[in-house]
């Protein structure tokens, strides 16, 4: 029998699947793909393997109205595209104007969708988070799904979205218990995926629903998980965000301690947001949709948080996603490769990927997507398994440059230097020259220097070890300097 997923067993950063260490990254994320009818998730899931991408996001309950931002997301089908894992049978309608649903009646073409998909993602090779619930956000949108109050003829539902995410209301509960033990059962022989038990749950109004409360509610599905896969042929991994809340009901705090240790998933997931916190320290990774770059606070938190026992996945990076261009796609290229090689795994959204166009569009593919594969491609000649963070190796170097260094001390460096300026900051943009200064290991090392735009490489000159100077290529937005010991 094969193995799923798992963390490697060499390395607790890193994930092994058919026997070879992964690091998961793509710019493809698109978690609508069975909910909506006409999503091609083949030719999605196709496109991801042809370009390097070894992940994506699937959401299984959860569903949003068309917005200005992002107007045409997979995750808002119109009304008679949605396909819940549900019947709709009657009598009445839900508050979208359709039938209303039964929760003790599956959907058959749900779970045909869901195992075409899966059996496609994983003849891809494409690892699938899966993502049993969702922060409803809203009244109107927890109207939206079986679980809202007017939205099912089995007479349960919440009247506020929060309780949605605890255990207040039993007879809700009850149902989403019976909706978990249907999705891992029908599951669990695939290999090609995770858990993640719920998206963005946040506590909004504390004596609504706590993060206490909610946390409780995600640790218990998870030991549900657990419990019931305990007896089943396969062992999954398991993803978590601990909840978010709001200090004095205006600013949002995003805790993470507790999903490192005291909430027991496997993997912590991090949307990387304005105000992440760990160990009392608040780091600024990007207001949402802002085109904010904030490298050197998402690289500080990666490296803080490296000798955790739970890999990172900094997971929906959607800082400029509603931006469709060249800036917008250069600002998540530099934030992919700065958390690669600060030891994280990355996840960006690509808006340009919709319905009728599972692929992106001509000018995402020409620049989003071949960087993404460059990555690909360049990260296949690193160790990651022996390989790790580095500082203290790139002592000087031009003062317009953020630099993440990954690699095993007298055998590989692998260093990253991008333009940390952001766009409003003058020169931003421009080429950059000069030399760099590094302290390695003694040795004999070969030089190459990498463009994460272009794929290409240009071989240097070998150096000696020590404290030693490059020369850099002259470069815009950034470069990837290599030394591999002879």
């Amino acid at each position: 029998m094969t193995s799923p997923i798992r963390i490697h067993p060499l390395k607790k950063k890193v994930f092994e699947y058919k026997r070879k260490p992964v690091l998961l990254l793509c710019a493809t994320e698109h978690y609508g793909s069975i909910m909506n009818r006409p999503f091609d998730f083949k030719k999605y899931l196709e496109y991801c393997k042809k370009t390097g991408q070894n992940y994506t996001r699937l959401f299984l309950l959860f569903r949003e109205l068309q917005t200005p931002v992002n107007p045409y997301s997979t995750c808002k089908p119109e009304s008679p595209d949605y396909i819940s894992p549900y019947v709709r049978s009657g009598p009445g309608t839900s508050a979208d104007g359709l039938l209303k649903y039964d929760l003790d009646s599956w959907n058959e073409e749900f779970f045909e969708r869901l195992h075409n998909f899966m059996k496609i993602a994983s003849g891809c090779d494409v690892i699938v988070e899966v993502t049993l619930f969702s922060n409803n956000y809203s009244n109107e949108l927890l109207s939206l799904i079986p679980f809202g109050i007017d939205s099912n003829i089995n007479g349960v539902g919440d009247e506020k979205f929060e309780i949605f995410m605890t255990m207040k209301n039993a007879g809700v509960f009850d149902y989403q218990i019976k909706f978990v033990q249907k999705i891992v059962t029908e599951l669990n022989c695939y290999d090609n995926f995770f858990f993640e038990i719920c998206n963005e749950q946040v506590s909004f109004t504390p004596e609504i629903a706590s993060v206490d409360e909610i946390n409780n509610w995600q640790q218990h599905l998870i030991d549900y998980v657990r419990n019931l896969e305990s007896e089943l042929p396969k062992k999954h991994l398991i993803a978590v965000t601990e909840c978010w809340k709001f200090h004095n009901r205006q600013t949002l705090v995003a805790d993470s301690d507790a999903s490192f240790n005291h909430l027991t998933a496997d993997i912590v997931n991090i949307h990387p947001l304005e105000n992440i916190v760990y160990k009392s320290k608040s780091y600024n990774m990007g207001l949402f949709m802002s085109k904010q770059l904030c490298l050197k606070e998402l690289r500080d938190y990666c490296l803080d948080t490296w000798n955790e026992s739970k890999p990172l996945n900094i997971d929906e990076d959607n800082v400029a996603s509603r931006f469709k261009d060249y800036e917008g796609w250069t600002i998540h290229r530099k934030r992919a490769w700065t958390v690669l090689f600060s030891g994280a795994h990355y996840d960006y959204i690509d808006f340009s990927i919709v319905n009728y166009c599972p692929t992106g569009t001509p000018d995402s593919q020409e620049h989003l997507h071949k960087w993404f594969k460059n990555i690909r491609e360049f990260i296949s000649s690193v160790d990651i398994i022996s390989g790790s963070p580095l500082t203290g190796v790139a002592l000087n170097f031009p003062g317009e440059v953020l630099e993440s260094v990954f690699g095993t001390p007298g055998k590989q460096y692998n260093i990253y230097i991008a333009d940390k300026r952001e766009l409003e900051e003058y020169g931003q943009g421009e080429i950059i020259s000069g030399e760099i200064e590094l302290e390695i290991k003694q040795g004999k090392y070969i030089v190459l220097y990498y463009s994460p735009e272009h794929g290409t490489a240009v071989s240097g000159n070998t150096t000696d070890g020590g404290r030693i100077k490059l020369n850099l290529p002259d470069f815009r937005h950034d470069l990837v300097i290599q030394l591999k010991n002879l």
